[in-house]
């Protein structure tokens, strides 16, 4: 990795976890949805960095995929355990990172320091000469050990330049992953989740975030204003995902092509994860740096 995309990825790791701490701030009861992910993003954008993903804000039994619409009436209750979600990007080069915080009680905090824990010893085993599947082992091995289950079917990810899910995956299990070992460079984001459910998450209604998904099949598209939306959304957005209120925010009286986007095939509606028997889920998140030697977190 040469000097300036190491600076790229550093001061977009900075970026994400002052958003991310800031949008902690934020959280309390009464608090709008629509409020925190509108200033927590601001916080990036006004730190000159660009958006990786619309900030998802998770509340007890939904893992990960929720991020408030541009008329948004949900509010935040006090008991609430909310996983916030950030990215901020310099240049595409990302930073991802999230936290649990439980709403003025205390009935989950054994949950969220298992999460906690897991992501620190993670972070403590991973380098080029172990297969990811003993990081997941080392995750799983920590969720167990307070009792609770490791969501087996959410996983880490590596983080290309403007690709939010590329190559390695990085797993919540021992089973997963293989013998696939990270190399020296490569930049992953490590979440384990731990819940008192199932251990695993099943598709619900949708997240209201998209990703423009196939340019080649919107070449076939026949009608012109739709055909015109999609190129710029493309345009504006590229490869990486983006709000429902940011495409309003472009197209404030036409809510309803994002819905024709999607039915054809050329947009993708990300699905809320929900745990499949409705346990709670609490997540802890950091980017890191693979070294020869372990890794360098830098959210």
């Amino acid at each position: 990795m040469d000097d300036m995309i190491y600076e790229n990825y550093k001061r977009a790791g900075k970026i994400a976890a002052d958003a991310r701490n800031y949008g902690v701030t934020l959280l309390k009861p009464g608090a709008r949805f629509l409020d925190v992910a509108t200033l927590v993003e601001k916080k990036i954008t006004e730190n000159d960095a660009g958006l990786a993903f619309p900030v998802n804000i998770a509340c007890n039994t939904l893992a990960a995929h929720y991020s408030p619409r541009h008329d948004d009436p949900l509010t935040f209750k006090k008991g609430d355990v909310v996983k916030l979600d950030v990215g901020a990007h310099v240049e595409g080069y990302i930073a991802d990172t999230a936290i649990t915080v439980e709403l003025e009680t205390h009935l989950y905090d054994t949950m969220i320091q298992a999460s906690s824990e897991a992501l620190e010893n993670a972070i403590t085993v991973i380098n080029p000469k172990i297969p990811l599947c003993d990081v997941g082992k080392t995750i799983e091995k920590t969720i167990t050990s307070y009792g609770y289950k490791p969501i087996e079917n959410l996983m880490g990810h590596g983080l290309g330049r403007y690709e939010l899910h590329s190559g390695l995956s990085v797993p919540n299990v021992g089973a997963l992953g293989g013998k696939m070992q990270p190399k020296d460079g490569d930049v992953v984001a490590i979440e384990p989740f731990a819940t008192n459910g199932a251990g695993h998450v099943i598709s619900g209604a949708g997240s209201n975030i998209y990703l423009c998904k196939d340019s080649i099949k919107a070449k076939f598209i026949r009608d012109n204003k739709t055909k015109t939306m999609f190129d710029k959304i493309n345009k504006h957005f590229g490869t990486l995902p983006f709000a429902q209120r940011w495409f309003y925010g472009l197209f404030p009286k036409d809510d309803i092509a994002i819905k024709k986007l999607s039915f054809l095939g050329v947009m993708k509606h990300y699905p809320q994860l929900v745990e499949a028997k409705g346990g709670m889920v609490t997540q802890k998140e950091h980017t890191v740096i693979v070294r020869e030697d372990g890794c360098e977190v830098i959210t």
